[in-house]
């Protein structure tokens, strides 16, 4: 299928490993111009390589997304390079450790660093990038959250932070100004992925015959699901062919979450 955004410049944070990689290398494929961000240069540098083999220019920024002043260098960087930005993914974020005190016990610093990571850091971004999209008169946006913070449970701070995501998206989306200049705002939320390295990879790691019970007993496709499989939802809410959809929530779960 055609997603008619050949030559469109995207910018996807967290963009190393994982989803995010996922995400950045469908875009490309789908002959986008793609920028990653993120804290390892080592990573950066992998992914990058992979990105440029596909025939497309690249760009790749080492910075840390909990800091406004990184975020503008790279939204600026990007900017230098190709003269604005098309598509802002979202992808940047973290659970904030699985930390198994009573809820009472988690220090407060622990829910502000999970919803700067995650909120603040969409926040950032985005309100960064729309100024290029209202010029170009199209847009797109798109955060990377979870079913968890689409319906509830898991560890609290983190459901807050992407619920908070998901919220940003939806009164974006509502905005007039921004909808008739072209720019979408969605949210696509992953159920259980398994990345190299990421949560579901270590439990797999380190205890396998409970990690194949608990998918049995709790998910219906009986598996997790990959990082492709996200970025193929998220490469079509980019695509031209998605203008109407806006302010939407896009479960990507293999049918784990309980909410319609």
């Amino acid at each position: 299928m055609e997603l008619g955004i050949k030559g469109k410049r995207a910018l996807v944070t967290g963009g190393s490993y994982g989803i995010g990689r996922a995400i950045a290398l469908a875009l490309a494929n789908e002959g986008c111009r793609v920028a990653i961000c993120a804290r390892g240069q080592q990573r950066l540098d992998v992914t990058l390589a992979d990105i440029h083999a596909k025939g497309v220019e690249s760009l790749a920024i080492a910075a840390d997304a909990t800091q406004p002043e990184d975020i503008r260098r790279v939204v600026d960087a990007v900017a230098r390079a190709w003269g604005g930005v098309d598509i802002l993914v979202n992808n940047v974020g973290g659970a904030g450790g699985r930390d198994t005190r009573p809820v009472e016990e988690v220090p407060e610093a622990q829910w502000l660093e999970t919803y700067n990571l995650n909120a603040l850091a969409a926040t950032r971004f985005t309100t960064q990038v729309i100024p290029h999209m209202r010029r170009a008169n199209w847009g797109r946006v798109v955060s990377i959250v979870s079913v968890q913070g689409k319906e509830g449970g898991g560890r609290p701070w983190y459901t807050m932070a992407k619920s908070a995501e998901i919220a940003l998206m939806k009164t974006l989306a509502l905005n007039h100004d921004l909808a008739r200049a072209g720019i979408t705002f969605n949210s696509v939320a992953s159920g259980r992925v398994l990345a190299e390295g990421n949560d579901w990879d270590q439990f797999r790691r380190e205890d396998p015959k409970r990690f194949e019970e608990t998918l049995k007993q709790r998910l219906p496709l009986g598996r997790c699901g990959t990082p492709e499989e996200v970025a193929a939802v998220v490469a079509f809410v980019c695509s031209a062919s998605a203008s109407y959809l806006n302010g939407a929530c896009i479960a990507v779960d293999g049918g784990e979450s309980y909410s319609f």
